[in-house]
């Protein structure tokens, strides 16, 4: 069984090409596989590996300057959910297009055990920080959806929405693992806005920890590598991975003539020309006499 941990931590870096290095062959070392990317305001990435090695990488990473509380969600994989290892340096560790912004003048933290009561209050403000295709899967009730199609368009949505979000008595935001939201929460306070909050470890951490009983989330969660969408107790989703355009795949989309495994799906089957999808038809039919050997193809994982 492969463990995988999803981590950020937003804290100050000096040295980064020095850090890369040594983030770099450290991960070599312990056989781990992802990515981290690293900026001045901190550190973010997923990275899988066998249990032991894993634990000494995060143990290592924790040992960073400022790092000594980095939040980590633990999963686990059946297979090795990426290809290689990348890290990178980058001007923001999640892109909003702010890189001036003080990350760490942040809201609330709000842990997973308080979140239904905190967004049952009459008077909050329930806003969904992910992208678009993300919210489209699965969400919280009565969460607004900005129709984002990057983090990036998330600055210019506030701005639109000054009025509104000024007006409620208090802000709660989410997302995936709690960094989007997190500097979300960093952007509104430059704003003026003061009673604001955001859901400690995200939405991962709110499926692992609050009863299906209990829970206001509904449909799946999207995350960033090959289990595409995962739901309650981190458990497998349904939705699959469109190989043209990296867009998540339901049953339903499956269940479509529109969609072609590994060629296109109804979202993106006009978006593409003859010879494009004569290229994915090709990487498709490769990924499959792969997997038939017993290997992983290039085309397989960490391409989205």
């Amino acid at each position: 069984m492969i463990r995988v941990a999803a981590l950020y931590r937003f804290a100050r870096f000096d040295d980064l090409n020095a850090l890369r290095k040594r983030l770099a062959d450290l991960c070599a070392a312990e056989g781990i596989k992802g990515t981290l990317l690293l900026a001045h305001e901190g550190i973010n990435g997923t990275i899988a590996g066998q249990p032991d090695a894993i634990e000494r990488v995060v143990a290592e990473l924790r040992a960073l300057p400022g790092c000594a509380d980095l939040d980590v969600k633990w999963s686990s994989a059946a297979k090795m959910p990426f290809l290689r290892m990348k890290v990178r340096v980058k001007r923001e560790i999640v892109t909003m297009g702010m890189p001036d912004l003080d990350p760490l003048a942040t809201g609330d933290y709000v842990a997973p055990a308080d979140w239904n009561a905190l967004i049952a209050q009459p008077g909050t403000l329930l806003i969904d920080t992910r992208n678009e295709y993300e919210v489209k899967i699965g969400t919280f009730m009565g969460a607004i959806d900005p129709a984002t199609a990057s983090f990036r368009d998330f600055p210019a949505w506030v701005e639109e929405h000054r009025e509104e979000i000024a007006g409620a008595e208090r802000v709660a935001m989410f997302c995936t693992g709690g960094i989007r939201c997190e500097k979300a929460t960093a952007l509104l306070k430059a704003e003026g806005v003061t009673d604001i909050h955001h859901l400690k470890g995200g939405i991962l951490a709110y499926l692992e920890q609050v009863p299906e009983a209990e829970s206001r989330w509904e449909g799946e969660c999207f995350v960033f590598d090959e289990r595409v969408a995962i739901g309650h107790g981190l458990s497998a989703g349904s939705h699959s991975l469109c190989r043209a355009c990296r867009m998540p795949v339901s049953p339903q989309d499956r269940a479509s003539p529109l969609y072609r495994e590994g060629v296109a799906c109804p979202a993106c089957h006009d978006a593409r020309d003859d010879d494009q999808r004569a290229g994915y038809a090709e990487r498709h039919r490769q990924v499959r006499l792969a997997e038939r050997r017993g290997t992983i193809h290039v085309g397989t994982a960490g391409d989205h």
